[in-house]
């Protein structure tokens, strides 16, 4: 007995340390692929930085005789250039700026004269939470309309989905937004038009009140598109054998649903869903707008007016970063429910 118990630990060991380098291995592997991912990840933001500083320097025009107006005079512009630092070459400006950017520093507001990120940081909480919202109620009815799509398609129900999504794919946002006001703030009352009084410090009720406009105008711009991509994965996946299979043994529709064809199809999902974000806060700047919602968005479209060359800098870095930690968070979510994608050697 105490032979047989030791042969057997000693076999357990033994496949244990065969099985150990393996696993290292795959880790390892792992580690690289997200490594890797999280470097194109940098490059991509470090070539948007490049770009957004490059576009906003090189814009026609005298930003200091815009600030100052008209009436000023050439020793004001030259003083004000000076202090803004515009008389340095553009090398040394971009140097120093993008060394600043590194430490968390995106500048000083050309016409506050206040740190950029001290305004950025707020309004860019304002977008999430707008963009948050919009994604809590636009992903689960378009994950439920591209399911029904899919398991009936070609039938009226599918049919009627798929007019619905085009028509939600097909209206711009401002044609959105301002029926959605037309409809609830100056038809019935219900909701205000306006989002100009939403803050932190203000009542649960009222903020909840200016959410509900801009949010449902976003939610209505993706949910056509994310449907319309979730029934067009779903259905390539229901086409495949396996799930044939699952049929004939009789299993129940929504557990092939649920157990079999969505963890296959969420690589694709994922990353429709990743773009859609994405677009949900970058594009949040027309809805900003139409609502005066305190965003980055409306930030970022004062600032362009006023010439604020910083603060447009800091909008654009923002939706970059956004962009970039989306689709990097897409990779590794596919990855991770799809083995097909995994790093092997």
């Amino acid at each position: 007995m105490v032979r047989e118990l030791n042969a057997r630990a000693a076999g357990d060991v033994r496949s244990w340390q065969s099985a150990s380098p393996r696993a290292w291995q795959r880790m390892r592997l792992l580690i690289a692929f997200v490594l890797r991912r999280l470097a194109h990840a940098a490059l991509t933001l470090f070539a948007a930085a490049t770009l957004i500083f490059a576009a906003t320097s090189l814009l026609p025009g005298n930003i200091a005789a815009t600030i100052l107006g008209q009436s000023a005079t050439p020793s004001a512009v030259q003083s004000l250039e000076h202090e803004l630092a515009l008389d340095r070459p553009l090398a040394q400006r971009y140097g120093d700026w993008l060394g600043a950017l590194l430490h968390g520093d995106a500048g000083r507001s050309f016409t506050t004269r206040t740190p950029v990120m001290q305004s950025v940081l707020p309004r860019l909480a304002n977008t999430l939470l707008l963009a948050g919202a919009a994604a809590a109620l636009a992903l689960p009815l378009a994950l439920a309309a591209g399911v029904a799509a899919a398991l009936n398609r070609d039938g009226l129900l599918d049919r009627a989905l798929l007019a619905l999504m085009r028509v939600s794919v097909a209206l711009p946002e401002f044609f959105t937004g301002y029926l959605l006001i037309l409809l609830f703030a100056v038809a019935h009352a219900w909701l205000p038009s306006s989002a100009a009084n939403f803050g932190a410090d203000g009542p649960a009720r009222e903020n909840l009140a200016a959410l509900a406009l801009p949010c449902a105008t976003l939610a209505l711009a993706v949910i056509g598109h994310m449907a319309s991509m979730i029934r067009a994965a779903l259905i390539d996946v229901l086409a495949q054998p396996y799930i044939e299979m699952a049929r004939l043994k009789g299993l129940g529709t929504a557990r092939i649903v649920w157990r079999h064809a969505l963890p296959c199809a969420v690589a694709p999902i994922a990353n429709i869903v990743a773009l859609n974000l994405a677009w949900l806060t970058v594009g949040a700047v027309v809805v900003e707008t139409i609502f005066v919602w305190p965003g980055l968005g409306q930030y970022m479209v004062d600032s362009v007016s006023k010439r604020d060359i910083p603060a447009v800098q800091a909008c654009g870095i923002a939706f970059a970063a956004i962009y970039a930690g989306l689709n990097l968070a897409a990779d590794l979510v596919a990855m991770l429910f799809d083995p097909r994608l995994r790093p092997h050697r």
